[in-house]
């Protein structure tokens, strides 16, 4: 598949650059995308949720009142999770929620993102982009010339690159990542797909 590669102002750069059929042109599956982004969400849950069972309430264990005689069901401490301010049953305790995915299955659900994304035409190509300093303008001015002011944008690097990760830090509906790092949920979120010319090749060789 081949793709024209555009200036940082949106202008043809005369060049262009093949996106190889076995990542961007696969048959997407998207039961490895559902697993894989599954995961991701899974992974960003703190997993701190707590609540005291009946053990952990703080209160006297005497019992409250006679066993028999008071025309109410019996109840030996205040405690119990039928009172208010007493225990929870069954309540939430602190765990992890993340689970294992296979590699293989992964790097699938990644590919059938890209694979989405390119049959969509929502990927664009632009030149290497460098900042001397972390400036949100500049950033903001590809966007402008891209035609993405407003939409959700994910633009990837090839290496990572703090100037203009700091650069779009501010901007809402942009993310900034390297090719090593971007994730099958991040890439199907996005409305397009902006890859700096330096990042095709780091993306063939993750997935060699």
């Amino acid at each position: 598949m081949e793709i024209s590669v555009l200036k940082v102002d949106g202008s043809e750069s005369g060049k262009k650059v093949e996106l190889q059929d076995s990542i961007f042109a696969v048959e997407p599956n998207d039961h490895a995308i559902y697993l894989d982004v599954k995961q991701y969400l899974a992974n960003q849950r703190q997993g701190t949720h707590k609540s005291k069972e009946r053990a952990e309430i703080a209160g006297s264990t005497k019992k409250i009142k006679k066993q028999k005689g008071t025309g109410t069901a019996r109840a030996g401490s205040l405690k119990s999770p039928v009172f208010v301010g007493g225990g929870r049953v069954f309540g939430p305790k602190p765990r992890n929620y993340g689970f294992k995915l296979n590699k293989k299955v992964k790097a699938l659900a990644r590919m059938s993102a890209l694979s989405y994304k390119a049959k969509g035409q929502d990927i664009i190509v632009i030149e290497d982009v460098t900042m001397d300093a972390p400036k949100t303008k500049e950033f903001v001015n590809i966007l402008n010339g891209l035609s993405l002011s407003g939409k959700k944008v994910l633009a990837v690097t090839g290496d990572l690159n703090a100037n203009v990760n700091l650069a779009a830090r501010n901007i809402r509906k942009a993310k900034v990542a390297d090719a090593a790092s971007i994730n099958t949920y991040d890439v199907l979120n996005a409305d397009s797909l902006v890859l700096f010319e330096s990042s095709i090749e780091k993306i063939e060789k993750l997935f060699a």
